[in-house]
């Protein structure tokens, strides 16, 4: 694996390039003196895990294109509880927020000199993480666009994830098969996990209140075709999930109930592992029919829980019913490459969001 990633070189400095960043919006506060990244009046919030909230439906067409990055774009998450704005990071090293609303892009966020391999938003939305292929990972304030702080350990990370219970921590899948945890404020590494026997892709949190031992377990998959389940901070994996059937799943995203883990395994098909305390793999529940063999392409589920979305390596994107398996659309989303993210709206009914590795992201209604 090592070979794909660019050379370390041994004299090279661990100093990251300047960080610079760009408003395109019209002012920075309205006239009620209201941030830029403040929500629309009457905006609906949804909380997390709150499936009653709005019944969903599969969008019928693409009815708008962001356009604004130079190279694909990697990775997209859409603001915490309301939605109303777009992070989304870019192969040609930027980060973007764009207002859903007006539908432009309101601010850029330039600090790195290779592509952005992930993006997390904080739960408030006051500040952001991205991780690049130049080693670092950056804190971002997003509403003025300043680094709060920089953390490297000269590892490449493929992904990024706030600790859900203390946000001063977060942890970081690299490539040299550990996971560490950060520390927001010191730049510490708190914690390392290093069991996996390769690139470590996937980082899901799983609240197992229901479970014999009530806590906060870190569900991580690697190259090395495992799935591991650790306790927070303790640096020994409870569970060992690998079957030499299982293939490598570069994605897992928690469905809305908080009962199942979703993961896009690498042989053309989406399974369904139980969340708690078992972790078995629900063998009925498999979503099958899109070709993404070769790429991490991400998958979402419908807050309400009733639908499971897939980009694929061809570029279209697929929708599946989760009770029945059925996929019900098929639509051609992006060209020359994979729709390689894609985010399901948290408060407007049958709202999609996907981007690809054509440098356009595309809202589907």
């Amino acid at each position: 694996m090592s070979h794909l990633l660019p050379p370390r070189l041994e004299g090279e400095d661990a100093t990251p390039c300047v960080a610079s960043t760009k408003f395109h919006g019209k002012a920075l506060f309205d006239y009620k003196g209201t941030s830029w990244m403040a929500p629309p009046a009457g905006a609906a919030v949804r909380e997390e895990g709150d499936t009653e909230h709005h019944t969903c439906y599969v969008p019928k067409k693409c009815v708008h294109r962001f356009t604004g990055h130079n190279k694909g774009v990697h990775r997209i998450r859409l603001f915490p509880k309301t939605g109303h704005l777009l992070l989304s990071g870019g192969l040609d090293g930027k980060c973007k927020v764009w207002s859903l609303e007006t539908k432009q892009v309101m601010r850029t966020y330039i600090g790195h000199t290779a592509a952005v391999r992930d993006v997390a938003f904080h739960s408030s939305g006051n500040t952001f993480l991205s991780a690049s292929f130049d080693r670092f990972i950056r804190l971002w304030n997003t509403e003025t666009g300043e680094v709060v702080n920089t953390f490297t350990n000269r590892r490449v990370p493929y992904v990024v994830k706030f600790y859900p219970k203390d946000e001063q921590y977060f942890v970081v899948g690299c490539s040299d098969n550990k996971i560490v945890t950060y520390d927001v404020k010191s730049g510490e590494i708190t914690q390392e996990y290093n069991h996996h026997l390769a690139p470590v892709n996937a980082i899901v949190f799983v609240d197992d209140t229901g479970g014999a031992n009530p806590s906060m377990k870190m569900v991580t998959s690697s190259d090395d075709k495992q799935v591991l389940v650790w306790e927070w901070d303790i640096g020994v994996p409870i569970k060992y999930i690998s079957d030499p059937t299982m293939h490598s799943m570069p994605v897992m995203t928690l469905h809305p109930s908080g009962m199942y883990v979703v993961c896009q395994s690498l042989d053309n098909q989406i399974v369904v592992y139980q969340a708690g305390d078992r972790f078995t793999l629900q063998r009925k529940k498999k979503f099958m029919g899109h070709q993404v063999a070769g790429y991490a392409c991400d998958v979402a589920c419908s807050p309400d829980g009733q639908f499971v979305v897939s980009g694929d390596g061809d570029g279209k994107v697929n929708f599946w019913d989760w009770r029945r398996h059925k996929m019900l659309q098929k639509y051609r989303g992006h060209d020359n490459g994979p729709s390689i993210g894609c985010v399901w709206h948290p408060t407007e009914p049958s709202t999609v969001l996907t981007c690809g590795w054509d440098g356009v992201i595309k809202m589907w209604q």
